[in-house]
């Protein structure tokens, strides 16, 4: 005897299309609280605002800053805060750190760290704009000296109102832009 089955309402590709339905928004709802955690504690977005880091950052750039397991080197480019100056954060290049002597020839353009001339082939231009820096300096203790790629137009360590960077102001090192497209993904030491 032949039997034929008929599809009955609640059949194996109805409970097959909810179940995927419902896999997907499980998927999502976990991608999204592992994007928040992430933006939360690890990482950060945020915007470049001004030219003191061009031609390495332009303005409008937006780059990804994390501080998890960070302690600042030499050549780390690093977003901080300094709310005396200005309440948004600033992006500087690490040019030295504590216990480090900074000095600037102003008439060569060259800066000096230890006696030693820096290679710097991420500068806009040559470091003529004294500004506020009376040196040789040695860095103090749990603080970084930091100063913009584009060297005449960049307020930083060279100014008083900046001066040397608390490490506890540090939001972290900048690890890659994100925006503009053009820029996806460069990477910074």
């Amino acid at each position: 005897m032949n039997e034929t089955t008929v599809p009955v309402k609640g059949s194996q590709p109805e409970r097959s299309a909810r179940r995927d339905i419902y896999d997907w928004l499980q998927c999502m709802v976990v991608a999204i609280i592992v994007c928040v955690l992430l933006f939360s504690f690890a990482v950060r977005l945020v915007d470049v605002v001004g030219s003191s880091m061009y031609p390495t950052l332009e303005d409008g750039d937006k780059i990804i800053v994390s501080n998890l397991f960070y302690t600042p080197k030499q050549g780390d480019i690093i977003v901080f805060r300094k709310d005396e100056y200005r309440p948004q954060p600033l992006v500087k290049r690490v040019i030295a750190t504590e216990g480090q002597i900074v000095d600037i020839d102003f008439n060569k353009g060259i800066v000096y760290v230890d006696g030693e001339p820096l290679d710097e082939p991420y500068t806009a231009e040559p470091t003529l704009e004294q500004q506020d820096f009376s040196g040789p300096i040695e860095v103090d203790e749990g603080c970084v000296f930091v100063m913009g790629d584009n060297r005449n137009h960049s307020t930083d360590s060279r100014d008083a109102r900046i001066d040397c960077v608390d490490v506890r102001c540090i939001m972290g090192k900048v690890y890659f832009t994100v925006f503009p497209l053009k820029n996806l993904g460069s990477v910074y030491r």
